[in-house]
């Protein structure tokens, strides 16, 4: 075949970690190798600031309105409808879906369309503990059928690797594990912390606790301010309180309203929500400790960005998680759902500066080049050839 590869990149929502990565990754491609278009359902809350990335970088970028999360058989209807012509039009020669609903859709309609090259991406599952056992097994079985189309996973994460392969959901010879792509900011010193701060309107001596991401159900963020509170209450190795405590959370999302109704209801500590950024690199400087909550999650972004910057982390014991954040030696797990062990290793990590300097250096320095854009090339390449790398 003569001309570059014709990629088909399909996410429900440019937004959060998911899009952060497939934008990335579609952008690392070399454009005389690879044409690359970008099709996405419409982002929910106004939020465009990756879709606005893609055309500012020359992609091509197709929206489906009919694209959207909710299970609706209508929509869903009209979505498989509408990409299964798009695609058998468009004749790609590789299909690489993100994300559940893109993911279920997108590879039914590139099978339908006779497309040469089907690529999944699990940045996590759309199954976990929280849900009925009678959803979980729907959710399960729909990906063991769809795995039976996939030529490919690429698995965000060793956790999420292993989980793909424990549940049966596609052959073991045609998964993958990939690490998140990030960028570097700048490192974590006095200069970057005051810099960061004055961003965020936040006093240069406060104590400041932050997380960035959606503020869905997945991420909990209501247990983040539960986790604040009881903070304050938890006395320091000098047995003082914490009244500079400051909690920042950075990212917008379908619970926005409520979370904000819930931090101005606390009477203490104050919780900034500084919704969508795209400074996140800049700004991370302004935590003292980054602190994720999750109740589920592939391997999220943000803390491997977290720990470029050189900001010890306490995160949930979840999926690829533990990939990064090895308990006291790059950082500290907790449980999910338990926001008050979530303060208690925050304090930990605040009452011993020390240790908690230990940590994220050595989280730094084990992170290497695994989650460089060029491994992430070097990945989508292999997965797009079939050819190793």
């Amino acid at each position: 075949m003569s001309g570059p590869l014709r990629v088909a990149t399909l996410i429900t929502r440019l937004e959060g970690g998911a899009g952060i990565l497939a934008l990335r990754g579609a952008l690392a491609l070399d454009r005389r190798e690879f044409q690359t278009v970008l099709i996405t359902g419409l982002v929910n809350g106004g939020g465009d600031q990756q879709l606005e990335q893609a055309r500012a970088a020359g992609l091509e970028v197709i929206l489906e309105p009919a694209l959207r999360a909710p299970i609706d058989p209508r929509r869903d209807t009209a979505a498989l409808r509408s990409l299964s012509a798009l695609l058998s039009q468009r004749r790609f020669d590789v299909v690489h879906t993100h994300t559940a609903k893109a993911g279920a859709l997108g590879r039914i309609a590139a099978r339908r369309a006779g497309v040469p090259r089907v690529i999944h991406t699990y940045h996590g599952f759309p199954f976990h503990e929280f849900q009925s056992r009678l959803r979980r097994a729907g959710y399960i079985a729909l990906e063991r059928r769809l795995g039976r189309i996939t030529d490919v996973a690429l698995c965000v994460g060793t956790g999420v690797a292993v989980e793909a392969i424990r549940r049966g959901l596609v052959s073991p010879e045609r998964i993958r594990t990939i690490g998140v792509a990030v960028l570097d900011g700048p490192p974590r010193d006095p200069g970057s912390r005051d810099r960061a701060r004055r961003a965020l309107g936040i006093a240069p001596g406060a104590t400041v606790v932050g997380a960035v991401g959606r503020l869905t159900y997945q991420k909990a963020p209501e247990d983040f301010l539960a986790a604040m509170r009881v903070l304050t209450r938890l006395r320091g190795l000098g047995g003082a309180r914490r009244p500079d405590v400051i909690g920042v959370w950075v990212g917008g999302g379908e619970l926005a309203g409520r979370v904000a109704r819930l931090a101005r209801s606390a009477s203490q500590p104050l919780v900034v929500l500084a919704g969508e950024r795209a400074d996140i690199p800049e700004i991370l400087p302004a935590f003292d400790v980054f602190a994720l909550p999750s109740r589920y999650e592939g391997l999220p972004t943000a803390v491997v960005e977290a720990m470029v910057c050189g900001i010890p982390v306490v995160a949930t014991a979840v999926n690829a998680v533990s990939d990064v954040v090895v308990p006291g030696e790059t950082g500290l797990l907790i449980p999910p759902q338990r926001p008050d062990l979530l303060a208690e290793a925050v304090c930990y990590l605040l009452d011993h500066p020390d240790a908690a300097a230990r940590m994220a250096a050595s989280a730094r320095d084990r992170l290497g080049a695994r989650f460089h854009v060029t491994t992430l090339r070097g990945a989508l390449v292999a997965a797009y050839t079939g050819r190793e790398y």
